[in-house]
């Protein structure tokens, strides 16, 4: 299986299976001399644990690339072993493909599946991303750069417009959303889903403040097809919007052009802080939407491996959401990205 690694400068490898002994990471390329706060890497895997059933103590133990703390500018490699395993609960899914899930695409690709809790294609992956993109995150917050990712949506419940000026009250509400009526009613909504054994989608949004000007690549190395790159490889993430996004098809160009002003700041930045794919040293603000998790406490209609008509029953400890526990992954894969792209810069600037 290929496809493990992401970066070019920051390249971080992540490997393990959900109900396998660990699952992990090897960063290579981070710069020597970090002091790693490893608080701030416990309390993102908090996060990313929030509204999961199945409660991982996600220790985090380091086997090279750190001298007391302190990264050394050698591979950094980590394991988070796997504790709270039900491999009883995923039986049945051996022989039958479940709906709009990686079942069916790796068993014709790879000529199997590891069917207990999905192997490589379960989100307990991402618990490694977490740790490596923490790493990354403090590399850009010596570089004043700051990023936080939040929710705006969840089914038919909303937030309304450029909402990143006024984060400083997402903090509020478990669902991190900066509006705190429609957070209620998001709550509500994730209410009824569990009572009915179902599940939603959601979108979210992130800013990264701080952000120099000159970050990313012409053509095919642009920061936003980057960017983009990171967020789609994320379980479940299934559109990329930066800026306005799909706002812009219905616009007019005398109403959403980004007009200079002397400070050569823009009146809105509805391009989301890239231009042409390189940054323009205002916020860069962008949403990714992930569908409704497949696997659901109802039972549903399928196919065997033999193509037989078949029920999934419903078992197992599953989430409703992913929002809130994406958002850390979404802050994760930003801070990889930007982290690689401004030592890409830095090495080849002058």
């Amino acid at each position: 299986m290929a496809g493990n690694t992401f970066g070019k400068i920051f390249r971080v490898t992540t490997f393990g299976e959900s109900h396998g002994k660990a699952v992990g990471g090897v960063i290579d390329g981070c710069p020597a001399g970090m002091h790693i706060n490893m608080q701030q890497i416990e309390e993102k895997l908090r996060q990313r644990q929030s509204s999961s059933l199945r409660q991982e103590a996600n220790e985090t133990i380091w086997l090279s690339g750190l001298l007391n703390g302190i990264t050394t500018g050698t591979p950094i490699a980590f394991l988070i072993p796997n504790r709270d395993m039900r491999p009883e609960d995923y039986r049945q899914e051996e022989f039958l493909l479940k709906p709009s899930h990686a079942h069916y695409v790796y068993w014709q690709k790879y000529g199997l599946f590891d069917h207990q809790g999905s192997g490589r294609a379960s989100g307990r992956e991402t618990a490694a991303r977490v740790v490596a993109g923490c790493i990354a995150m403090q590399y850009l917050e010596q570089q004043h750069i700051h990023i936080e990712a939040y929710t705006l949506q969840i089914g038919n419940v909303k937030t309304e417009g450029f909402p990143y000026a006024e984060l400083s009250s997402a903090k509020d509400n478990l669902l991190h959303c900066p509006d705190q009526e429609q957070a209620a009613r998001m709550q509500a909504v994730l209410d009824d889903c569990r009572q009915r054994g179902d599940s939603v989608g959601c979108k979210v949004g992130c800013v990264a403040t701080g952000v120099p000007v000159g970050i990313g690549e012409p053509i095919f190395d642009k920061l936003s097809a980057d960017l983009a790159k990171a967020m789609l490889s994320i379980n479940a993430a299934k559109a990329f919007e930066l800026g306005l996004g799909s706002e812009f098809a219905h616009s007019y160009g005398s109403r959403v052009n980004d007009l200079y002003k002397s400070d050569f700041s823009t009146e809105h930045n509805y391009s989301g802080g890239i231009t042409a794919g390189i940054s323009t040293g205002e916020p860069v603000y962008f949403t990714v939407t992930f569908k409704p998790i497949p696997t659901l406490m109802q039972d549903q209609p399928t196919v065997d491996i033999n193509g037989h008509a078949a029920t999934l029953q419903a078992k197992g400890r599953h989430d409703i959401c992913l929002c809130p526990r994406v958002l850390p992954v979404v802050e994760a894969m930003t801070a990889l990205c930007l982290t690689d792209k401004i030592l890409e810069f830095k090495a080849y600037s002058k």
